[in-house]
């Protein structure tokens, strides 16, 4: 193993953390950042402070403090400048964002009167003493910018795209309504995960959706070689619609759960599970579809509705064998979008109703942007070699 030399924190602070316990977490954050924006000034600058280098790019031009109000509380950073103005450093910045989106969200319950004591105390402790609709609208209006051009950034070619919806409430003309969450998830040629688009509509279910994947297209989405998805139904008239000729991988984990619904006795259900997962658990193609002919026709006279239900729908969760046997696991389920979805439901849990479609589209879209760029600077989630995928 690599030798790695230990990170020592000073004494002092050391004896602080010791001292306050958590407490002390907002003055080690503080001290972290600054430390991390220091460092991001001098690879901007291509030099230290003080120091002498051909690769310098400017100069330092001291600090200006900036507080910014977190669940931790109100803490003051020493945020470095440079004498061109043009630096920002990114470690300050990042991960604001869904922050700044939830504080938003709940002014504006408060600003438009449908808070309650609770919810105005809470807001009051995480955006100041008072909230102004002109200061609420003011900074919707930044935090909307950035999001929107990041919704409509240019995609490119895709490999893998998985698609699924989650309902969120909100408030729509005096009334607390579900409305849907489209999300697109996808794997790029390189083998990155990436979040490609969300939408957020109380529209019907197939012109919502048909209408999301056709922006997909239009913002460059292409190469796509399967699409992975439940049976809802108006994704699936979507998806024939805008993706006809992709090749389809039915959620394999959802297809074993719908097969419940059409188990005549309860003591049958453990079996055909079992036997269900052995198909897909198969080595091959031929030998899954031979484990599916012989299930059939095991329960063809016993229980009849379970055996054309799984001659007509287990062939949709086969599609996955055409496919690398080292991606099949990943891409059999819809599993990747189910934990965005855990993470978007941890945030949008502390809101319960949305006042409006803006604000909901607003704190999802700020949280999947959060998820994106950690995805891309993270490892790769699938390898391509030459060969082994069908044309798109």
């Amino acid at each position: 193993m690599a030798h790695q030399e230990n990170f020592t924190l000073p004494t002092q602070l050391l004896e602080s953390i010791a001292s306050e316990g958590l407490g002390y977490l907002p003055e080690l954050i503080r001290i972290l950042v600054n430390a991390a924006m220091k460092a991001e000034r001098e690879a901007y600058l291509g030099a230290g402070l003080y120091e002498r280098s051909d690769e310098r790019r400017g100069y330092a031009n001291g600090y200006k403090t900036k507080t910014v109000t977190s669940r931790l509380g109100k803490i003051t950073f020493d945020v470095p400048q440079v004498r061109d103005g043009k630096f920002y450093p990114s470690a300050l910045e990042k991960g604001l964002r869904s922050e700044r989106a939830l504080h938003l969200t709940m002014a504006e319950m408060y600003v438009q009167g449908v808070s309650t004591r609770k919810v105005k105390a809470v807001i009051e402790q995480l955006c100041g003493a008072s909230v102004s609709s002109t200061q609420v609208s003011r900074a919707a209006a930044q935090l909307d910018e950035v999001l929107e051009a990041w919704r409509n950034s240019p995609l490119g070619e895709i490999v893998y795209v998985y698609l699924d919806a989650r309902y969120e409430k909100v408030r729509i003309d005096g009334q607390v309504r579900d409305v849907a969450v489209l999300i697109a998830v996808g794997v790029d040629k390189q083998g990155k995960r990436r979040i490609l688009g969300v939408s957020v509509s109380l529209s019907e279910q197939e012109v919502h959706w048909r209408t999301f994947l056709q922006s997909l297209r239009q913002r460059g989405l292409q190469g796509v070689r399967l699409v992975i998805s439940d049976d809802h139904g108006g994704l699936s008239a979507a998806r024939r619609a805008v993706f006809g000729s992709t090749l389809w991988q039915r959620c394999q984990f959802h297809l074993q759960q719908n097969a419940q619904a059409y188990v005549p006795r309860k003591e049958m259900a453990a079996g055909v599970a079992a036997e269900i997962r052995a198909i897909f658990n198969a080595p091959d193609r031929v030998t899954a579809d031979a484990l599916l002919e012989r299930m059939v026709a095991k329960y063809e006279n016993d229980a009849p509705k379970l055996a054309k239900w799984l001659e007509e729908n287990i062939p949709q969760g086969l599609t996955v064998f055409g496919f690398p046997e080292a991606h099949r696991r990943k891409i059999r389920t819809a599993n990747l979008l189910e934990r965005v979805n855990q993470e978007i439901r941890r945030r949008t849990r502390v809101v319960r109703i949305f006042p409006n479609e803006a604000s909901c589209l607003r704190l999802v879209s700020a949280v999947l942007m959060e998820i994106d760029e950690n995805w891309q600077v993270g490892r790769k989630y699938l390898r391509f070699e030459d060969g082994g995928l069908p044309s798109p």
